[in-house]
């Protein structure tokens, strides 16, 4: 009986070490992102948008943003990464989250959202940047809107700087607006707690 008490013991400390810390109880987690031109800090909001931030962070924290690229690029909207990797292959993704665009957060300049496909619903992996007041993406009486979730609190200049890369449409994705010069996630971390 004995071993067979210090063996669930060993199993469940074991298990649990596996569990990936996001700070469930910071409110306000920060996450740095370390890129090819330099870096940026957002910090999120639990408060308003729960679902999406947790999503995002256990991406982060497994390391699925590190060495992705921003994909997207066009000046005056949006610059949108977290999905595809340098050699311009989409990554695995995790089951969508509900979508929190009516929160009270809006696109605008320098916050950053979850990209989505038509269906409401279908945020996974993909994140972007609002680079202008985006209004258009905020949600309205007869339409969802793209969920915002934290705001860029140091490196804007970075930020601006990647909206002006120039861009062309790519052969292999058949998709317009993909940086000439591919601009790099190196690593996204979360920050320690303040």
């Amino acid at each position: 009986m004995l071993r067979w008490i210090s063996a669930l013991v060993i199993l469940c400390a074991s298990h649990s070490s596996l569990a990936i810390d996001i700070q469930k109880d910071t409110l306000y987690p920060q996450v740095e992102f370390d890129t090819s031109l330099g870096k940026i800090v957002v910090e999120l909001d639990r408060t308003r948008a729960p679902i999406t931030v947790d999503n995002f962070l256990t991406y982060v924290v497994k390391g699925e943003y590190n060495n992705t690229i921003f994909h997207r690029v066009i000046s005056d909207f949006v610059v949108q990464g977290g999905g595809l990797n340098p050699q311009l292959e989409e990554l695995p993704e995790g089951k969508p989250i509900v979508n929190e665009s009516g929160n009270g957060l809006t696109n605008s300049m320098g916050t950053i959202a979850m990209a989505r496909d038509n269906d409401p619903h279908s945020a996974t992996r993909q994140f972007y940047f609002n680079v202008t007041d985006n209004t258009k993406l905020d949600p309205s009486k007869r339409r969802w809107g793209y969920a915002v979730f934290g705001e860029v609190i140091e490196g804007k200049p970075v930020l601006e700087a990647m909206a002006v890369v120039e861009t062309t449409t790519n052969p292999k994705l058949n998709w317009p607006d993909v940086p000439v010069t591919p601009i790099i996630l190196k690593t996204a971390k979360l920050l320690p707690k303040k």
